[in-house]
């Protein structure tokens, strides 16, 4: 065959594959921008974690984008990347990992933002000497930026109690608040301390983890547990990962006070703590408050909500079969835990969500629900609103028509009240924090653990 062409057909066939590749990309940034424009996203933004772009270094290669577990977080546009849906951000920041001119950094939102965050040291103590906050209460959200502020806090307190002279009786070196991820790590990082401690939980061991839905897949990073070494799973469900916990409470004589609410921490005369529960009276020398950010649910405010058929979590959707269920909410939660229920033998489950779309759900979710929702498996009523709730059924209003459906249990999921009652009579100020230097560290993971005593 002639040379000149074989080179013709080489040349056609190049630009066949250049403009396929090039129409897909056009055909993404559209769909990425119209799903942000739809969603009305622009002026609310990620309320932590999120990526910083610099545009001046960006290429364009679209690696970030393909590599986002949430879906279409970011998008290349013009020739850029971008976020485009914020809102899905959870601060994963593998798009960061898999930039090839790390022109991406994950850091925190603006402070204007942030306005309701404690104010923390880099050794997480807040205003009040020896009060300390980790977990998602300072801003970080993720199971491994918990472990690892549990593990770097009591190593700082440690420190500072070898400065401070003996204990004194009757009195714990720290007081452990919480005992989901981070508690759990603060927890083994102090046995590790020999530091005489105290774990308390509202709950079950678990802290909020230990709500999820029942074979909830909880995505995890690499992260150093103390007295257990590297934990490398990169997924794992719920029921596996209590486990795994409720192992190493074994194995190491991990004590947690369970169903044990505190109502209130003051900081006594001689700088120790006074921590008081229901059932006492605690002393400490320092407290590390590993709560969640959700606090009490949000209720409704509708007559019959205090029926016992009314719940705000969902611990096990297997113990629901043949039951006609109402699921309020329209966040992942809701999502999940009516999917969850529509999946169990003989269930008729409605989902109720005020707005005309879901405009915050990850990715997988909303593909879910809308399978779910096309096969018949779960009925979504948008522009909804219930309006009180009855033994055996809910009135509910839809487009302003009010009807009764017939149920037997509710879910809500409106939110949560975080602790911010609690923490302003622990005397927490909370205020603006620029916290990109702090979440640019975390983002380096493979720095050296402070040695062991």
């Amino acid at each position: 065959m002639d040379n000149a062409l074989v080179y013709g057909l080489f040349g056609l066939i190049l630009v066949f594959t250049i403009g396929r590749h090039w129409r897909r990309a056009l055909r993404k940034e559209r769909e990425a921008i119209a799903a942000a424009e739809r969603n009305q996203l622009s002026g609310e933004g990620p309320k932590a974690q999120h990526p910083h772009i610099d545009v001046l270094h960006c290429i364009g290669c679209g690696a970030c984008v393909d590599v986002c577990p949430e879906g279409d977080v970011l998008a290349v546009v013009a020739g850029k990347a971008a976020i485009v849906n914020g809102h899905k951000c959870i601060g994963h920041g593998l798009c960061a990992e898999a930039c090839p001119v790390g022109a991406i950094e994950i850091v925190m939102a603006s402070p204007s933002i942030s306005a309701d965050m404690p104010s923390l040291t880099t050794e997480y103590e807040t205003n009040v000497p020896g009060l300390f906050i980790i977990g998602e209460l300072g801003g970080l959200a993720l199971i491994k930026n918990a472990v690892n502020q549990g593990r770097d806090c009591v190593d700082a307190i440690a420190r500072r109690l070898q400065r401070a002279g003996p204990r004194q009786k009757g009195v714990y070196d720290v007081c452990i608040v919480g005992a989901g991820p981070g508690g759990i790590s603060a927890s083994l990082r102090a046995i590790e301390r020999q530091l005489m401690y105290l774990t308390l939980e509202q709950d079950t061991m678990g802290g909020s983890v230990s709500k999820y839905p029942r074979q909830k897949v909880v995505l995890t990073s690499p992260v150093e547990l103390p007295l257990h070494g590297q934990f490398r799973k990169l997924k794992i469900s719920k029921e596996n990962l209590l486990e795994f916990w409720g192992q190493l409470e074994r194995e190491h004589g991990l004590q947690v006070h369970e169903n044990e609410q505190v109502q209130q921490v003051v900081r006594d005369n001689d700088g120790s703590f006074t921590i008081t529960t229901p059932n006492g009276r605690f002393r400490a020398r320092t407290v590390i408050l590993a709560l969640g950010r959700r606090g009490t649910p949000r209720k409704l405010g509708i007559l019959g909500e205090e029926l016992p058929k009314v719940m705000y979590s969902l611990i096990d959707a297997e113990a629901y079969t043949g039951q006609r269920i109402l699921v309020v909410g329209g966040g992942d939660s809701a999502v999940e835990a009516a999917l969850g229920l529509a999946h169990q033998k003989g269930n008729q489950v409605t989902l109720s969500y005020r707005k005309e779309a879901f405009t915050r759900l990850k990715d997988r979710n909303e593909k879910r629900v809308k399978e779910a929702a096309s096969s018949g498996r779960l009925k979504v009523l948008f522009n909804s609103i219930p309006v009180e709730i009855r033994p055996q059924s809910v009135a509910i209003e839809v487009l302003a028509q009010r009807q009764e459906i017939a149920n037997d249990f509710v879910w809500v999921f409106a939110g949560g009240t975080p602790p911010n009652e609690f923490l302003a009579k622990c005397g927490v100020q909370m205020g603006p924090r620029d916290l990109t230097e702090e979440a640019a560290a975390v983002r380096r993971q493979d720095r050296p653990l402070a040695p062991v005593a």
